[in-house]
């Protein structure tokens, strides 16, 4: 058996180097800390990289997402077709505009709506889908665009997918939909908080920066930067909202972006040594769906613990893995099981996601985590769930090519 661990190991930290110090003392040095220059680098810098038009920073995913939807021209009484099996915001951003929720099954082994679970919920109401790229696994919306009515919307939670590619090869992001990323502590790019929309729309890209502002029409840095701007009256051209980024989130997101490569190559090495020592063929657990390959983020690992299968099921697996520091998690208890969204589960029910609900398990995966890491988690799953662990000789961690 490994020694315990005496300290917690998270489901995701972010990978932080004096690199990202460094330009976070910059911009404070610089004295201007709210959206400025840095923001704009960044955005710049990340539609080249995602091959999008135009990026627009935002306070977080959940506010990209809402924004999204209001330049679409979603409200009251419309419906918005979004997956069971995703985190509250995909949701509530339908919510938020008197829009009604219409929640969709998946597949069980993608973790993702396809096309025919997505047109299944389509009605005459329908007025935007939000597909969720679950745990890094990207859903293929060209395919899902070709088979929808022109008049629906389609937005991109990929919140878990900074990295990730559709099947034609290209990143998600770069697609003709209104994409939303996160910034969050955990994800794959980390800047604390944060998001932010890419798109190939100069107009819409403009709006959301100025419903993130209040529905100004200028910034606080064009005022500070342009003097004649003060002699201007600058004008509330719609009600807005405080949604905007800062230039020392800004900071962090520009060395986060140049490392991405760096981070993406570890959390592969990562997945692919969880499934040698938890190999499915001989455990019989079940990974997410092309979790080893390159267009996976990776942002979650995700495995199913079949029920009646094992000497543990997923609860008490969970637990016991809690108790040993290993921070395993559920990503996530179905919405149309949360107390607020139960009206809005299909009247022929979720079938695939009911199937899912009580098996999905996290496991750790981050840029922080080393090879000694996963061997202590799966040899304790392997302890737990009485399964014969792999023996062989752990392999010593090599710098990664980002390539």
């Amino acid at each position: 058996m490994p020694i315990p661990r005496s300290s917690y190991l998270p489901f995701g930290r972010p990978s932080f180097t004096d690199d990202e110090i460094r330009a976070v003392t910059r911009v404070i040095e610089s004295g201007w800390v709210g959206t400025g220059p840095e923001t704009l680098k960044f955005e710049t810098e990340l539609a080249e990289y995602l091959g999008a038009r135009r990026c627009v920073t935002v306070s977080s995913c959940t506010a990209a997402l809402f924004l999204s939807l209001l330049v679409e021209g979603v409200t009251a009484g419309d419906e918005v077709v979004v997956p069971s099996l995703t985190w509250c915001s995909t949701a509530n951003a339908a919510l938020y505009l008197g829009a009604t929720p219409v929640l969709c099954d998946i597949d069980p082994a993608t973790l993702c709506t396809t096309t025919d679970s997505v047109l299944d919920r389509v009605t005459a109401r329908t007025r935007a889908v939000i597909v969720v790229h679950y745990g890094g696994r990207a859903v293929d919306v060209a395919e899902l665009r070709s088979n929808l009515p022109e008049r629906v919307a389609i937005i991109e939670d990929a919140a878990h997918a900074m990295g990730a590619s559709y099947p034609d090869g290209s990143l998600v992001g770069s697609s003709s939909n209104l994409t939303c990323f996160s910034f969050y502590a955990n994800k794959n790019i980390s800047t604390g908080e944060g998001g932010a929309v890419a798109l190939p729309d100069n107009d819409k890209a403009e709006r959301i920066r100025s419903l993130g502002l209040h529905g100004l029409s200028s910034t606080a840095w064009d005022r500070y930067t342009d003097p004649t701007a003060l002699l201007r009256t600058t004008e509330i051209v719609e009600l807005g909202y405080k949604m905007n980024y800062t230039d020392l989130q800004a900071a962090i997101g520009r060395v986060q972006l140049r490392r991405l490569g760096e981070m993406s190559a570890i959390r592969e090495r990562i997945a692919n040594r969880y499934i040698e020592r938890l190999d499915p063929s001989r455990t019989g657990i079940i990974f997410q769906d092309g979790c080893s390959e390159r267009s996976h983020a990776r942002h979650l690992l995700v495995i199913r613990v079949q029920k009646n299968k094992y000497a543990m099921n997923r609860d008490e697996l969970l637990l016991s893995l809690r108790s040993l520091n290993i921070g395993a998690a559920i990503h996530y208890k179905p919405l149309h099981q949360e107390p607020l969204y139960s009206q809005y589960s299909a009247a022929n029910g979720l079938p695939n996601t009911d199937l899912v609900a009580d098996e999905i398990l996290t496991l750790p995966i981050s840029a922080s985590m080393d090879l000694e890491d996963v061997e202590y988690v799966t040899a304790q799953i392997c302890d737990l769930l009485r399964l014969e662990p792999v023996v062989d000789d752990l392999e010593v961690d090599q710098p990664v090519d980002p390539s």
